[in-house]
């Protein structure tokens, strides 16, 4: 294995230089992508034990102002139905997840203008005053210092916005002009600094991108030091620009969850649904890699379908109970458990 040398350097808790780590992006093998899952696996086992925190997800809105060329809720999409979820019905959706033992619900939606920072808060308030037991995130997009504060002061634990790639050039050939590079690394700097469990993260094989810029990606996450990383391949949807494009490698998705793993020992890794989607096993496999999260979806089965990041997203027909028993039976069946718990990053335990 000609650059196992660099696995077990990172395992030291040593930084990689760019170049080290394009050479490992660039040219690794099966039996390097074993070793770092075998490496990441006893990592995380070392740490958590063989247990799997869920986090509920409720898509509450698929509206978006934004026009990002990957994305199926894309404001230029005509042909989605658009929703929106009261008040009440996020609530019992956290009703219906609490039953089920989900002990954190994780409000996300497109940058929809109707949700106000007063409004956002109101609903977190009312979710820590009916159960609080458990953890909030956020995944919103960018908004203002100031109502990020707001936020957090209102009882959120966490936020995740993925950088999406650390080269401001690729993020270019990924969103419209009037969206910055600039301002979504700010928007990150400000989410850690008012206290949020803060999470990044990137899809691996989004078009143009290199593994200079993964390089980029993972030097950037070494030095930010996230709590989680939402990280998953990329899948191309049907009504945008990159309809044709490949999807990602399911492969180098998982070698790369590794190398975060043993980067970042104690981070909050997710199995992302979209490495299910990619794979029937995606997510058994991404535990295999050393993720230790899995983010069922808490959403009313009404809506799941208006809300598609991706063509053929799954699990989008299962009550939440129905999606909660299948996620232990894949669990189980890889020697794995799922822990009712918030599961937060050991910092804010």
């Amino acid at each position: 294995m000609k650059n196992k040398f660099l696995i077990d350097k990172l395992n030291e808790n040593k930084a990689l230089s760019h170049s080290e780590w394009l050479k490992l992006i660039s040219d690794h093998d099966n039996e390097e992508r074993e070793y770092a899952a075998q490496t990441a696996r006893e990592i995380s086992v070392g740490r958590f034990g063989k247990n799997i925190f869920i986090r509920g997800i409720i898509e509450f809105s698929n509206v978006c102002k934004n026009d990002c060329l990957y994305c199926g809720i894309r404001r230029s999409n005509s042909e989605l139905s658009r929703y929106r979820l009261t008040k009440e019905e996020i609530l019992s959706c956290c009703e219906e997840g609490y039953n089920c033992g989900f002990r954190t619900f994780v409000l996300q939606s497109g940058e929809d203008m109707f949700y106000t920072a007063e409004l956002m808060c109101e609903i977190i308030r009312e979710i820590k005053k009916r159960f609080p037991d458990c953890a909030v995130t956020l995944s919103l997009g960018e908004k203002s210092e100031e109502d990020y504060r707001l936020m957090f002061e209102a009882g959120a634990d966490r936020y995740l916005l993925r950088h999406e790639t650390a080269d401001e050039t690729h993020y270019r050939s990924l969103h419209p002009p009037q969206m910055s590079w600039k301002h979504r690394m700010k928007c990150l700097e400000d989410l850690k600094e008012i206290g949020f469990q803060t999470g990044c993260g990137m899809m691996i094989g989004s078009p143009f991108q290199t593994a200079e810029c993964l390089a980029e990606d993972m030097e950037f996450m070494c030095a930010f030091k996230p709590h989680m990383i939402g990280l998953g391949p990329f899948i191309p949807h049907s009504a945008t620009p990159f309809r044709d494009k490949p999807a990602g490698s399911l492969e180098l998705t998982l070698f790369l969850l590794s190398l975060c793993r043993i980067m970042l020992p104690d981070v909050l890794l997710p199995a992302t649904t979209a490495l299910g989607t990619i794979d029937p096993k995606g997510r058994e496999y991404g535990v295999l890699a050393g993720a230790n999260v899995i983010m069922p979806n808490l959403s009313p089965t009404a809506v799941r379908k208006k809300y598609m990041l991706y063509d053929n997203k799954i699990c989008t027909g299962d009550e939440s109970a129905q999606c909660r028993a299948c996620l232990e039976r894949r669990m189980n069946s890889i020697g794995y458990s799922i822990k009712i718990t918030r599961g937060d990053h050991i910092s804010h335990d």
